[in-house]
């Protein structure tokens, strides 16, 4: 596993996600802001010690790179296809894990609460980082 290059794909399928986060909310798709999200998380987990927007969007970006180090380090090898493809895979994985865990902790319910419109674009956002995770590290890999 080369770890710089697994945390440089993190970094950019995180920054392709947010975007089409931004790009789905004129599109009629509930507005998420992500750092925002989990700087209400953290601030109600630990009350004494409230991160606030800026540090949601740090761990959001911290996650990011965590995810895309696991998929290099462990994932990558096991799953068929293109980079890409497998990237897009691994992605589908982590929405479910997010709708199983992130989701009820933001107060939105297992799966969104079943909402068609945060279900979709949590799903595209999800595929996207994926996606470019899998393309980046692969790609890179090729060079």
């Amino acid at each position: 596993m080369n770890a710089r290059r697994a945390a440089a794909a993190g970094v950019i399928g995180t920054v392709a996600m947010t975007l089409l986060f931004y790009l789905e909310a004129p599109l009629g798709y509930p507005k998420m802001s992500e750092g925002g999200i989990l700087s209400t998380v953290m601030s109600a987990a630990v009350a004494h010690f409230p991160v606030g927007v800026v540090g949601g969007w740090i761990i959001h970006f911290g996650v990011g790179i965590l995810l895309a180090l696991f998929y290099a380090g462990v994932v990558v090898d096991r799953l068929p296809g293109a980079p890409a493809l497998r990237g897009a895979s691994y992605g589908a994985v982590v929405f479910i894990g997010a709708q199983l865990v992130v989701m009820p902790l933001v107060g939105a319910g297992i799966f969104s609460s079943g909402d068609p419109g945060r279900l979709l674009g949590s799903l595209a956002g999800h595929l996207v980082y994926g996606g470019v995770v899998g393309w980046y590290y692969g790609r890179a890999a090729a060079a």
